[in-house]
């Protein structure tokens, strides 16, 4: 299979560079910047997720002869030719994966001629705008599940592409595992799973149900340390019955229907007058960050998160956008109503307390001297936000590899003011304070 990603354009990036060529402004200097201008309803930060798949896609943006192919004779030679001989030799800047964004946080700046940058929009949008969502609502769900395990059981409800990127974006964002083995191969996300009701179903015979068959099955071959899932019949018989055939060192049940409160009180009392005390109890089905944060009173040790999870949990898409800000040093800006974009190519800073909680993000004209912004007795800690991912068309060597990132988004998250983390409706958890051009 052709490994390129050239032809994941939108055609319209063509067009534009056909008409840029034409007119001999292609090679006009350019700064590109991507941000959200607005956080999703009930939103008070967003994850940066992707950046690492954006690098190792932006390699195989290439266009050979099959590519080429697919234009027939609707290009010019000279974009043919251009096209031919694309490659990336720019720079890109970005904030690091795992860190938060607010409205307008440039998270990533691309540098080049108009022509080499324009032709990568679509690439980067569309790799950004949906891991960015999935690790955004993935972070929401582990700040409530309060250090309880989280599955990302996903997959079944999403394109078999994105399913893989979708466990990744929610590994990042502080999930323990997935149930995709693909991330596993992949990204080296961790894979776990218990099993579905078919498999329960398949133990049935003249005679009914055996749901005891199916439990001894499971245990013959992966042991008492696994989970059963016990509400494919009766729950309360479902507990015993596992139980029964697996001892009192079960690792888990698993409830996949109902009153998942209710029942996790009615199964943990079970499990205890049974002598299961250590037996857990891992809860799926339609869960959000809303159910998770409704069940951290009860005795639940894992939830499985699935399709509320690879579809943003209502926001599927990070509104990110990619807008020209500055051409051969040029400050420029889109005035459109309600679309208005901020000139000039941008650093991006964060403040701290001497405590560690962030106080603000500044986004200062590029290069300039921001040495005022530790002044006064409430900053700390000054941080620069972007850092050097691509240049002269080469990734750099040193970026922080996914369990950094996952590392470093934990931490992230602490940083915030405690009000910044609820899920209740509200203004970004920072403001955004941008010092003029």
């Amino acid at each position: 299979m052709n490994n390129s990603t050239a032809l994941l354009t939108d055609r319209y990036e063509l067009t534009m560079i056909e008409a840029a060529l034409a007119a001999g402004t292609a090679d006009r200097q350019c700064t590109f910047e991507v941000f959200s201008r607005r956080l999703p309803l009930r939103r008070r930060y967003g994850v940066v997720a992707g950046i690492g798949r954006l690098v190792e896609r932006l390699a195989d943006f290439r266009f050979g002869d099959a590519e080429l192919e697919v234009f027939g004779d609707s290009m010019s030679a000279e974009v043919r030719e251009w096209m031919r001989n694309y490659r990336f030799r720019g720079r890109i800047d970005g904030y690091r994966e795992g860190e938060l964004f607010f409205p307008a946080s440039p998270v990533l700046r691309v540098q080049g001629t108009f022509a080499e940058c324009v032709v990568l929009e679509t690439l980067i949008l569309s790799i950004l705008n949906h891991d960015c969502a999935i690790a955004s609502a993935g972070a929401r769900m582990a700040s409530v599940a309060d250090g309880r395990t989280l599955i990302e059981m996903g997959s079944r409800r999403a394109h078999e592409e994105a399913a893989v990127a979708a466990a990744r974006a929610a590994y990042l964002a502080g999930f323990d595992s997935t149930s995709n083995v693909e991330a596993e191969r992949r990204y080296g996300v961790p894979s776990a799973g218990t099993s579905a009701h078919s498999f329960t179903l398949l133990h049935t015979t003249q005679d009914g149900p055996d749901e005891a068959a199916a439990f001894r099955a499971q245990v013959a071959a992966l042991g008492t340390g696994t989970t059963l899932l016990v509400d494919t019949y009766d729950i309360t018989q479902g507990v015993e019955t596992a139980i029964e055939v697996a001892g009192t060192e079960l690792g888990a049940v698993r409830i996949d229907s109902g009153d998942l409160g209710m029942l996790a009180r009615q199964v943990r009392r079970q499990l205890d007058d049974l002598g299961a005390t250590r037996t857990g109890i891992v809860v799926s089905g339609d869960l959000d960050e809303y159910a998770i944060a409704g069940l951290r009173a009860e005795p639940v040790d894992a939830y499985g998160v699935g399709t509320r999870l690879v579809t943003g949990s209502g926001a599927p898409t990070a509104s990110m956008v990619y807008k020209l800000v500055e051409v051969d040093g040029i400050p420029v800006a889109k005035r459109s109503a309600h679309k208005e974009t901020l000139p000039g190519s941008k650093d991006a800073y964060r403040t701290y307390r001497s405590t560690g909680t962030a106080l603000e993000e500044v986004l200062a004209p590029a290069g300039a001297d921001v040495s005022s912004l530790s002044e006064g007795n409430r900053v700390a800690e000054v941080r620069p936000l972007l850092q050097p991912l691509v240049v002269d068309g080469d990734p750099v060597g040193d970026v922080p590899t996914l369990s950094e990132s996952r590392a470093h988004q934990a931490a992230a998250r602490i940083t915030m003011p405690w009000e910044g983390l609820s899920l209740a409706e509200g203004d970004p958890a920072l403001n955004v304070r941008v010092l003029p051009h």
